[in-house]
This record gives structure tokens, C-alpha cells and sequence, in this order.
């Protein structure tokens, strides 16, 4: 739609050199046109049953926009923790591929690793991080050096909602922009959704951008302003529970925001726009006494999974399947839903071949894969198995069409648990079933043991 315009400039080159120069710009116009926008949302351990199109006690408008316009992924699968899920995202593998099944301030990628921003920019993308880091909280391990040409927010993992500190300890001082620790005043949500949409407003529109806002929401300690418990429902009751709808709330005005932005420049019907979480639901408590203190209100956290059995740090449908949608208005089937189960390390495979990106895939050695017909409803994926390793390693499941398969290691010896569920028939993982199919069990424990040989092939190596 930018050809028209840049035609009628013809005239005006006042040589053939420039001639050249203006049909070689016109040609790398033409090839950005076909490669989409990308913004790609996180939420901090926001539950299956926290958003309202789940159930949730809370109204989600922003979302339930967002689900209307675009495709609901029923079962989009991600590690029990957030680095390991972060880890999993910019690189399309496992995250125990890097030895990463925790949350860590210590370098999580090898520093030549080529995550999906890297990918991107390679494919002529500007890139963007405003959010939650955690793959390495110290400024020579930050975003700028995987890939991304501006980032802020927390080095670490979440911080305090208002001073914006992460654990005491020497990683408490991590709010920076470009690598560079700064002070800033205002809510955390507010400072990352503002940072995000003045980024989207700046962008040139002859070129394509990649923006990952991992949001520190919900994740404790949480305190929000009054503006925001003011619109909170009479009947959810509690100081912490109505904090958590609160910046529930918050979040969701957040994912509006930037939607918004994306409309502002022209770009909707060129963005996919993703919003998911990095994992399930906690019921910690809120004011962690670990962190600085913020005067948040102590309590523990209401973070809701059900219908799904477990938390954050299972791996259990509740810490692990997430409330998803994918939206790409014309390329999407607004309002659809898909049950095919899906992976967080599939997003990489599919935004570098949306993106047309140049890249050998074999080195990437990538456990995902490109997942564009089950976004567009176009198709099916072949049949495959889904692996994840769990905290520590003390945990591991395989999910092969409808089995879901749950080892369990006792810590300090070699004595195993095996757990067998068929999701289909029992989505809350109810019936252990292991007993009764002893083969299916063998079966799928060879798969699980052969995908899990390849754990550990990369793990970073911080160097002084």
C-alpha cells in the first residue's frame, strides 16, 4: 500500500544511480510489506482461571477483545516457571536444553545463542524488550546482547510494584534501560505499557518490528493504587484478593493500551499480536520478605488454575497450560478456537518463517516447530510428542496426543513415580491410570528418556 506514494517520486531522481538506488529501496519495501508485525505479551503467573473468559472473578474487556478478534489456544503449554519458559520462548528449545528448570540471576543462554529477536533483526526487524528479563540479571548478560535493539525494564525477575527492586541482594538494583541501571517513578505496569507504546508509536512504517513485553503482572509482591481497587467487584472479598483482581485489571487496561498503539500507527491488519503467561497460578505469599519492602499487604495469592490440577512449579495442567490467544485481523479466524496442543518453543519456528527469515534450522537444532496452520485454522500438525522437564530436573513429563505422562524422582535417591492421564477424558488429572496401561507407560517413558538425552547440550558459560 506504500507503492502508490513512493511511484509518484519517480520524477524526482535526478540520476540512473539514483534510479537504482530507489527501485533496490522500493524492492526491500516490497519484501517488508509481506512480513508481519509482531508483539508478543506475557503475563507473570497469571492463572487458567484468572481471565474472565475462563471464569475468572474479574472483567477482562481488553482480552475478551482481543479473543473475539483473533484464535483461543486451549491447550498452549509452557515450563512450571518463568526463566525456563523465557529460555524456551527466544529459542524454540527446551528449556533444559540450557540446563535452566528455575528462576536464575545467572547467565541462561550461551552468549552466541541466536534467539527469535536475533532472528528477526537478522530478517530486517526492529526489536524491543520492555519488561521481565531473567535470563541473567547483570547488565553483560542483558537483552541487547540476544537480539534486542531497545530494552527496559527488570534485569531480574519481578519487582517491587513501586520502587521497583528485585530480592535483596546484589541483583536488587536491576530496573535499566539499554543495560544501563536507572530510576524511575511510577507503578511497574504503567512504566513497562508506556515504554511498549511509545515504541510501537515511533516505528517506521517501511519497516517490520518485533516487540516482547514480559510483564512483571501478576507476580508478587503486589500493591496497586486505589484507582484501580476502586473498579474491582464488590464480591471478590479479602485485602490480597482484591489487590490480585486489581492488578488483574491493570494488566488487562495494559494489553488494550498497546493494542491501541498498534492501531494508532495503521499497523493492525499487518500484527500478530499474542498474549499468554509464562506459567500457572500461585498462591504464595505476597509480601515476600525477600524483596525490599513496598508496603504490600500480606495474604497469600488467590491465583485460580481450575478446572486444572496444580500450581506454579507443577507440572501439572495447572502450572503448565495457560490462557493464550493469537490475533492477526484478515489471517485469523476471528473468534475460533483450537485444541491442537502447542508449545511456547513453537513461536520462534513460526514468527521466522512469517518473517521470511534466512536461517539453518539444523544448527538451531529447534524442539518446536511452526505452528501457522493451527493459528490460521489451514491445517493440522503432524503427530508428535511435547516434553518438559521439571524443577530441578525431579520432575518430567511427555504429552503424546491425548496421554499425558508424569515421572517423579525422590529427592536424594533413584526411586521413580510414574503418573499416566488421558487429558480427554480427565483434563483435571483425576485417574492415575498408570497401572492399568503398564505398555503405554513403557512406551511413552522411552520416548520421554530419548528426548530428554539432548538436556543440558547447551549450557551457558559466564565468562569474567
Amino acid at each position: 500500500m506504500q507503492l502508490i506514494p513512493r511511484v509518484t517520486q519517480i520524477r524526482n531522481i535526478p540520476s540512473a544511480t539514483g534510479a537504482v538506488m530507489f527501485l533496490l529501496s522500493l524492492s526491500l519495501s516490497t519484501i517488508h510489506a509481506r512480513q508481519p508485525n509482531i508483539v508478543f505479551m506475557i503475563a507473570d503467573d497469571l492463572g487458567w482461571a484468572d481471565v474472565q473468559f475462563h471464569g475468572g472473578n474479574v472483567p477482562t474487556p481488553h482480552l475478551n477483545r482481543l479473543l473475539k478478534s483473533g484464535v483461543e489456544l486451549q491447550q498452549h503449554y509452557v515450563a512450571p516457571v518463568c526463566s525456563p519458559t523465557r529460555a524456551g520462548f527466544l529459542t524454540g528449545r527446551y528449556w533444559s536444553r540450557f540446563g535452566v528448570t528455575t528462576p536464575t540471576n545467572q547467565l541462561g543462554l550461551p552468549m552466541a545463542t541466536v534467539t527469535v529477536a536475533q532472528a528477526l533483526r537478522n530478517a530486517g526487524y526492529a526489536t524491543c524488550l520492555t519488561g521481565k528479563w531473567h535470563l541473567g540479571s547483570e547488565t553483560r548478560w542483558g537483552p541487547n546482547h540476544f537480539g534486542f535493539d531497545h530494552s527496559y525494564g527488570s534485569l531480574a525477575g519481578g519487582v517491587t510494584p513501586w520502587s521497583h527492586f528485585y530480592k535483596k541482594g546484589i541483583h536488587s538494583v536491576t530496573w535499566h534501560r539499554n543495560g544501563q541501571l536507572v530510576t524511575e517513578t511510577g507503578h511497574v505496569t504503567d512504566l513497562l505499557t508506556n515504554e511498549a507504546a511509545q515504541w510501537i508509536e515511533q516505528q517506521q512504517s517501511d519497516r517490520p518490528f518485533f516487540l516482547y513485553v514480559p510483564f512483571t503482572a501478576v507476580h508478587l509482591p503486589i500493591r496497586e493504587s486505589d484507582s484501580w481497587l476502586e473498579r474491582v467487584p464488590d464480591t471478590v472479598a479479602g485485602e490480597v484478593p482484591r489487590q490480585y483482581a486489581a492488578c488483574i485489571l491493570h494488566l488487562d487496561d495494559s494489553v488494550g493500551q498497546i493494542v491501541r498503539a498498534v492501531e494508532s500507527i495503521g499497523q493492525s491488519r499487518n500484527t500478530l499480536i499474542v498474549f499468554t503467561s509464562d506459567n500457572g497460578g500461585s498462591t504464595a505469599e505476597n509480601n515476600d520478605t525477600k524483596y525490599p519492602d513496598d508496603h504490600c499487604p500480606s495474604g497469600r495469592l488467590p491465583g485460580n488454575n481450575l478446572p486444572l490440577r496444580g500450581k506454579k512449579g507443577d507440572l501439572y495442567e495447572g502450572g503448565v497450560r495457560v490462557p493464550t490467544i493469537a490475533c492477526w485481523p484478515g489471517k485469523i479466524t476471528a473468534g475460533s478456537k483450537s485444541s491442537t496442543p502447542v508449545h511456547v518453543v513453537d513461536w520462534m519456528p513460526t514468527f521466522c518463517k512469517l518473517a521470511n527469515a534466512k536461517l539453518d534450522s539444523g544448527p538451531l537444532k529447534w524442539d518446536g516447530q511452526d505452528i501457522w496452520t493451527v493459528l490460521s485454522g489451514k491445517g493440522k500438525l503432524p503427530p508428535r510428542a511435547l516434553y518438559s522437564a521439571g524443577v530441578h530436573f525431579r520432575s518430567h513429563a511427555l504429552r503424546e496426543g491425548d496421554w499425558k505422562l508424569l515421572l517423579f524422582r525422590d529427592k536424594g535417591s533413584k526411586r521413580e513415580r510414574a503418573e499416566l492421564y488421558n487429558l480427554s477424558k480427565d483434563p483435571s488429572e483425576k485417574v492415575n491410570l498408570s497401572l492399568r496401561e503398564p505398555e503405554r507407560v513403557q512406551r511413552m517413558r522411552q520416548l520421554l528418556d530419548s528426548a530428554a538425552r539432548s538436556d543440558r547440550d547447551s549450557v551457558a558459560v559466564p565468562h569474567n
